[in-house]
């Protein structure tokens, strides 16, 4: 398949979604359509949306390639996912709907006070900016080898064009277009796994009981580990780690929670987040399935697989696999990716313009005006990140990148943790402090135990990191006075 033909499939599909967007925002362009979609979204739709938003063009690469070295055994961390979510619809989801919010961190403002509530915010959008400008240029960077190069056309333009059709089609109506736009995106993203997974089982030609048996005999059908407490794969590190992350990157990421408050009640934002988990866990393991039968197909015709895992998916849908598979790749991906960064655009604008702005106290044109500057803002800053990540061009410094976000979301889940279990205030003005100094202690500790004890922390290090920032808002608590919030009892 040749760059005009890919070309001209991502033409049809961003047309696509520009008709979408046009259809759902012709009614309404103000900021509660943008931040909260008028509080109008289907359950379902959300949900839908909320698989593509979760898996990233990243993941659509990554989580086959992670069979190689991990088996199966990121499935204890989707189990784990799973049960964060039941978490997230019986604590978090009725808190947020009580206090009508809009951006989730204005909870943190009304508990402890605006220090406290300026560094949640802060974290986040530290965190969705690096992490989402890393995703999305990991996939334009695919792109731009398999049709730009070629053309000789700069990176930069390349992401430049990329973001300005993210922003083309959620600049009027943000979150209201978006839980529509990513529903589609969702259905192509499923539908491309699907097909590729069909496609690839067809060029192994086994039964499906063959399939199985020698996915065993080769080592790669393993989903749990029990018997090794030192290795990162080991059940209760990975299972409890991903209940905490589902909470952190969930249940207190305002682009998730975004969608969820833009249902219409409680009861529709619960249903959507049952559905949601319940979907995400075969969605993982069909990638995790795509990726042993891609081994399986390597070894039965001698195919020497790259050094990076991640580069397994792209090599065989773009070389072994016929254009069929190479389009249903490109779809794939692209779905992925601009699913999970339209909402992360829009949730980064809501974020700053809520909480560092503070248009809600602004008049309806002023308010409205300082949303779309931010919009394209925010816009432009990723296209920053990808030409800085571009010219770096190492993926250490990605790894490195994703290593240091992962700790920011350990103060936002100790400051909510504080926040729904304990009756205590805080002194606000130390609260950044303790958010800073947590993950550099997590740093440290993870620093020292490679060098004394040859071990270096995984996911649990966010579990540890929560607790510090927990035991830093108890050293410096105070004595409950009158507040609007009540603790959880």
């Amino acid at each position: 398949m040749n760059g005009f033909t890919i070309l001209i499939i991502i033409g049809v599909y961003f047309s696509l979604l520009l008709l979408i967007s046009y259809i759902t925002g012709r009614k309404s362009t103000d900021n509660n359509a943008f931040f909260l979609g008028n509080k109008k979204s289907p359950w379902w739709v959300v949900a839908i949306g909320m698989i593509g938003s979760s898996i990233s063009g990243v993941s659509f690469v990554s989580v086959p390639g992670m069979v190689v070295t991990n088996n199966f055994t990121y499935m204890q961390t989707v189990f784990g996912f799973f049960f964060g979510y039941l978490i997230i619809a019986n604590v978090l989801l009725p808190l947020y709907y009580k206090l009508n919010l809009t951006s989730i961190y204005t909870y943190l403002e009304q508990r402890f006070g605006k220090h406290s509530y300026k560094t949640g915010a802060s974290f986040f959008l530290l965190s969705r900016t690096i992490g989402s400008g890393v995703r999305l240029y990991l996939v334009i960077l695919i792109l731009q080898h398999l049709i730009f190069d070629a053309w000789h056309i700069p990176f930069i333009v390349t992401a430049s064009a990329s973001l300005f059709l993210i922003w083309l089609y959620t600049h009027r109506s943000g979150i209201k277009t978006i839980v529509w736009t990513d529903t589609i995106q969702t259905l192509c993203m499923v539908s491309a796994l699907v097909l590729l997974t069909v496609q690839v089982y067809k060029q192994l030609d086994m039964s499906t009981g063959e399939l199985t048996r020698n996915l065993i005999n080769a080592g790669h059908s393993k989903i749990f580990v029990f018997d090794d407490w030192h290795s990162k794969q080991n059940f209760f590190k990975q299972f409890f780690s991903g209940i905490f992350i589902a909470i952190v990157m969930t249940g207190l990421d305002q682009d998730m929670m975004q969608k969820n408050l833009s249902c219409k009640n409680l009861k529709d934002a619960k249903k959507n987040m049952y559905w949601y988990g319940f979907s995400f866990v075969p969605v993982n393991f069909l990638f995790l399935t795509l990726g042993g039968m891609l081994l399986l197909l390597a070894s039965k015709n001698s195919i020497a697989l790259p050094a990076k895992p991640d580069d397994i998916l792209p090599l065989f849908a773009t070389q072994y696999l016929g254009p069929i598979v190479t389009f249903l790749f490109v779809i794939g991906i692209i779905a992925a990716t601009f699913a999970s960064s339209d909402s992360a655009l829009t949730a980064l604008t809501t974020s700053f313009a809520v909480d560092i702005l503070g248009v809600q106290h602004d008049n309806p044109k002023t308010a409205e005006r300082k949303r779309r500057i931010t919009h394209i803002g925010m816009s432009v800053l990723f296209v920053i990140i990808m030409v800085v990540f571009n010219i770096f061009n190492n993926t250490s410094v990605i790894d490195a990148i994703y290593k240091i976000a992962s700790y920011t979301y350990g103060p936002l889940l100790g400051m909510f943790a504080f926040g729904l279990f304990t009756k205590y205030q805080v002194k606000d003005k130390m609260i950044p402090l303790v958010a800073v100094a947590s993950p550099v202690l997590c740093l440290l500790m993870n620093y020292i135990s490679i060098s004394l004890f040859h071990y270096e922390f995984g996911y649990e290090i966010l579990m540890i990191n929560g607790l510090f920032t927990f035991t830093g808002m108890w050293i410096f608590r105070q004595k409950r006075t009158e507040q609007k919030i009540q603790p959880l009892n």
